[in-house]
């Protein structure tokens, strides 16, 4: 097997655990809130990467250095970030949420522009009016000249998750961390701050065996082993391109499992934005992108 075939493998794992957790959130938040959920998934996927870093011999310098840029990391990702996203995931059918929350690479686009310097092309115009016009057409749920959205807060948070998720990673451009030290200790400063909310809010309540195995799941595989691959698939392929392309098989298969476990009936407009939003992908991914004129 090569090093290409290697990394798709890879690639291929992540995505298809990255598929199920749209189904996770939704089966795990019908027993808790999205703040017991996040911190039950955090103490999960922080016990798993300090395994995998302890092993790697790698501990001595997650303990040394790095704790300066892990301290507001850490509240952004993943405090802020799926703290926002789970409540989207609470008030949303998880087909719309899980849409929405596809939109990240487009707002990296736009927010690369005054926090990296970078410019706008002709295309990434285009992707940005061809993939939101399917935000519109998943928010209004069809109704695309009625303005009066079926759940707005839900439709603003699973947005605003868009808008953490790409700020946090153009703000992380220049982090010298390895990746898995820098998320194990992002998970060190989270976990304390998702305690004392969790203090402060509804407090520890047992919900039954079927919610912590939800709440593991989600941590072990959408934030642990999903991420772990991911990396791997990342770091020894000759072109990113070639794994980046294999998220665009995973919203197709998070349709289908809602359907099939949760219940989720699937919404035409859930269907139609969708495919506007992969289309807006697509188009930003193109080769011509980077050497197109401005806008």
């Amino acid at each position: 097997m090569t090093q290409d075939q290697r990394a798709m493998l890879y690639g291929l794992g992540a995505v298809a655990l990255w598929s199920t957790v749209a189904t996770a959130f939704k089966v795990a938040l019908a027993w808790m809130s999205p703040l017991e959920l996040m911190w039950w998934a955090a103490l999960v996927s922080w016990l798993l990467m300090g395994v995998i870093v302890l092993k790697q011999g790698n501990m001595g310098v997650a303990l040394r250095r790095g704790w300066r840029t892990a301290l507001w990391a850490g509240v952004m990702n993943p405090v802020a970030y799926y703290l926002v996203l789970f409540a989207a995931y609470d008030r949303l059918p998880g087909q719309e949420a899980m849409a929405l929350n596809y939109t990240w690479a487009l707002a990296m686009a736009f927010l690369a522009v005054p926090i990296l310097g970078h410019r706008l092309t002709r295309l990434d115009v285009a992707a940005g009016l061809v993939a939101y016009s399917g935000v519109w057409v998943i928010a209004t749920r069809g109704e695309v000249f009625n303005v009066a959205f079926e759940n707005p807060l839900g439709v603003v948070f699973a947005l605003a998750s868009t808008l953490l998720w790409a700020l946090y990673w153009l703000l992380n451009a220049k982090d010298s961390r390895q990746p898995l030290v820098g998320q194990w200790q992002n998970f060190s400063v989270g976990l304390p701050v998702l305690t004392i909310l969790l203090l402060l809010g509804p407090g520890f309540q047992w919900h039954g065996w079927a919610a912590l195995g939800a709440g593991v799941y989600v941590g072990l595989f959408e934030m642990g082993i999903a991420f772990v691959l991911w990396q791997m698939a990342v770091q020894s392929v000759s072109r990113t391109a070639k794994v980046s392309n294999l998220i665009f098989l995973s919203p197709p298969v998070s349709l289908l499992l809602l359907f099939w476990i949760v219940g989720e009936p699937m919404r035409l407009s859930t269907l139609v934005g969708l495919v506007l939003i992969l289309c807006g992908l697509a188009i930003q991914q193109l080769p011509q992108a980077r050497h197109a004129s401005t806008a």
